[in-house]
């Protein structure tokens, strides 16, 4: 079993920063990527950011610039540095575990709420 587990999130006014972290454990065969997705009220869940196992990054252009993802393979361990944040970016936060063999992993969300 697998479990991952997000942490970070919180309040915090227009042009702050918060930085999230998630760790994965458990019986884990491999992994792809991880990443964060958002989900703010009444919108679909989109990608914010990913991190291969080989620390090649991708993001969103909503957050190019703003936010940075990183990761550590010995930890199975992925953050990310919100920093400029926007009221815009208030949604539930959730982190991601690609396991190609396995499948998706997601974690069970982190508030983030920024108030201008």
């Amino acid at each position: 079993q697998v479990q991952v587990v997000e942490s970070g999130g919180g309040l915090v006014q227009a042009g702050g920063s918060l930085r999230l972290s998630c760790a994965a454990s458990g019986v884990i065969f491999s992994i792809n990527a991880m990443g964060w997705y958002r989900q703010a009220p009444g919108k679909q869940r989109e990608l914010v950011a990913t991190i291969t196992h080989g620390g090649s990054t991708n993001y969103a252009d909503s957050v190019k610039g703003r936010f940075t993802i990183s990761g550590d393979n010995a930890k199975n361990t992925v953050y990310l540095q919100m920093n400029s944040l926007k009221p815009e970016d208030t949604a539930v936060y959730y982190c991601n575990v690609d396991d190609p063999w396995a499948g998706d992993y997601w974690g069970q969300g982190t508030q983030v709420t920024v108030s201008s």
